[in-house]
């Protein structure tokens, strides 16, 4: 069986409680995802996703600010305490953190100040930077390029669903791209069309579960599981069989995350 990875979603949210995470990742793993990434959104609650990745050997976590959360989690966000969370062995990535305009939960200056947080965490600590945008397409390119400054970085634009124009200049800085179930959706067609564009060693999967479920799951509750769908339309986009964008795009996935261990 070829193997795939969920690069993102979060097993800590109350979605999942009643189930339990066990049942959730066991049925991940008996369909071929053989690696999930649970990600942090609530600094706050770094501790409860911690503990998701440290019951099971193949899931890895992240730590950041999700855009929304930006105040009421700006205490304790600073760059230190990032890169302090950071140093636990499971911890691969540093995110989900950007900038989101659509909703405005949390000021825009206050979100891209904690954008910079982690971004300036991403170029001590050198690890990949995920990114969360939406509505908010200039000013992220614009705050990444500002706050690195010509030095190297990792960025994976995850649940990728901006549009064709700023997929291109992000391939352009070497971004890499990870597609949710938004990209099965029928009326997704500038999506497919970015999807069919980018190389396939810039592409990643993952479902966000709890969210955006593809089908024949859309409204129901999005589990790991569900990634398969995924990696299905990305084949069919590139003109590829489904083992083959499991290959790829779990390559991928180690590279970008060097610090996993397969």
């Amino acid at each position: 069986m070829t193997i795939l990875v969920d690069s993102h979603c979060h097993l800590d949210f109350p979605d999942f409680a009643t189930e339990g995470a066990d049942k959730i990742v066991q049925r991940a793993t008996e369909r071929g995802v053989g690696y999930m990434q649970t990600i942090c959104t609530h600094i706050s609650k770094f501790d409860q996703v911690r503990a998701v990745a440290e019951k099971f050997p193949n899931v890895f976590c992240s730590v950041g600010v999700h855009p929304h959360h930006s105040n009421e989690d700006s205490e304790q966000t600073t760059t230190a305490e990032i890169i302090e969370k950071s140093n636990h062995p499971k911890v691969i990535g540093i995110g989900e953190a950007g900038l989101d305009y659509f909703y405005d939960f949390s000021p825009k200056e206050k979100q891209k100040q904690v954008f910079r947080q982690h971004i300036e965490a991403c170029l001590e600590t050198g690890l990949p930077l995920i990114i969360h945008s939406r509505d908010a397409e200039d000013d992220t390119i614009d705050v990444i390029e500002e706050t690195r400054a010509g030095a190297p970085l990792k960025a994976l634009l995850h649940c990728f669903s901006s549009s064709h124009a700023m997929a291109m200049r992000a391939l352009e800085l070497g971004y890499s791209f990870s597609f949710s179930g938004i990209v099965t959706f029928p009326k997704s067609l500038e999506i497919q069309q970015t999807a069919k564009e980018i190389p396939l060693d810039r592409i990643l999967v993952e479902t966000d579960a709890p969210y955006l479920a593809p089908p024949p799951y859309r409204g129901k509750r999005n589990e790991p599981a569900y990634v398969l769908h995924v990696a299905e339309k990305i084949a069919e986009l590139k003109g590829v069989t489904p083992p083959e964008i499991a290959r790829a795009t779990t390559d991928n996935f180690f590279r970008i995350f060097d610090k996993a261990v397969r």
